[in-house]
């Protein structure tokens, strides 16, 4: 997480002699004592050339040899290039994106990994600059581990408009997921709340006091071990495809957060949730027309289900 680092060395004053290292460090360099210990234990603060221990006492006229790094703002936007992202559509108004797995779409505390908007900015798209400073532009979001078509706004307009049309839900939102068992009925709709898992805060549940989430799907073809179905988001919850399908019993293929079976994402070699956003249809912000952008599964989920067609 460190980008920099600052490095001092300064003779210490006769005013501080006698005091501890923690203490002196924290008066010379105006850090907390805390900050001051933390660098001492991290053995980033030498005394005359020699490692220190927090308690030792300075003498005038030593020489504190301090390098204090400077950690990266987590939710700075890096830019650079992100291999495997493919632009489906680029005008005035918005960039279609195919987004790989692996890549968040905006920077966020807890991940240093590539994002959609590093990748934009290194490429030098202009994004608009309303929303938050790392989520400038973004008026949906795809979690790190699925893959698929997404929309990233350029203009101030196309922001407006279409962040709108996902809060009214006005936005076709398709995804195809591999899932365990056969739902049943074979088509229908999930209407369950979701909200924060209890017990686990990087999961989701279905929970009585939830935000009141609703998932459509249908099943395309039905397999001895797995169903691929088709889903329609009528809103659009992190974690809601899994959580509701998680909830039904039949989790998507990998998704051992979830639930999945790992012998059998072992035997489809799947390392993620099979989930991919497959289409993105809505109102155009300049020309009012219904455009609709599609994407091909990728080659991880397009061999697992080639292994799920192949079961007998």
């Amino acid at each position: 997480m460190t980008a920099a680092a600052d490095h001092r060395l300064l003779a210490v004053p006769d005013g501080l002699a006698g005091e501890r290292v923690d203490a002196a460090l924290a008066r010379m360099f105006g850090l907390s004592r805390t900050r001051a210990a933390e660098l001492i234990a991290e053995g980033h603060v030498l005394v005359d050339g020699a490692g220190v221990g927090k308690s030792d006492r300075v003498l005038p006229g030593s020489m504190l040899d301090v390098t204090i790094p400077v950690t990266r703002d987590p939710l700075a936007v890096v830019p650079g290039i992100v291999e495997g992202i493919k632009i489906i559509h680029d005008d005035d108004s918005i960039v279609v994106i195919d987004k790989p797995v692996g890549v968040a779409v905006h920077p966020s505390p807890g991940w240093s990994g590539p994002t959609v908007v590093g990748h934009l900015v290194g490429a030098g798209f202009r994004i608009a600059t309303s929303g938050a400073s790392e989520r400038q532009g973004i008026v949906q979001r795809l979690d790190v581990g699925t893959s698929g078509v997404m929309v990233i706004c350029k203009s101030e307009h196309a922001y407006s408009l279409l962040k709108n049309a996902f809060r009214q839900r006005t936005v076709d939102k398709t995804y195809h997921a591999l899932v365990q068992g056969h739902p049943d009925p074979l088509e229908g709709t999930v209407d369950a709340p979701i909200g924060r898992h209890p017990r686990a805060d990087y999961k989701f549940a279905v929970m009585a006091d939830g935000r009141n989430s609703v998932t459509h799907y249908e099943t395309l073809e039905a397999h001895r071990f797995a169903s691929l179905l088709e889903i329609h988001l009528e809103t659009g919850r992190t974690h809601q495809i899994r959580v509701h399908m998680a909830a039904l019993k039949h989790p998507c293929v990998g998704d051992l957060t979830y639930g999945a079976d790992p012998v059998l994402a072992r035997r489809v070699g799947l390392e993620r949730q099979w989930l991919h956003a497959v289409r993105l249809g809505f109102e155009h912000p300049d020309t009012g027309e219904h455009v609709e952008y599609e994407s091909t599964y990728p080659d991880d989920l397009a061999h697992a289900l080639e292994v799920i067609r192949d079961a007998h």
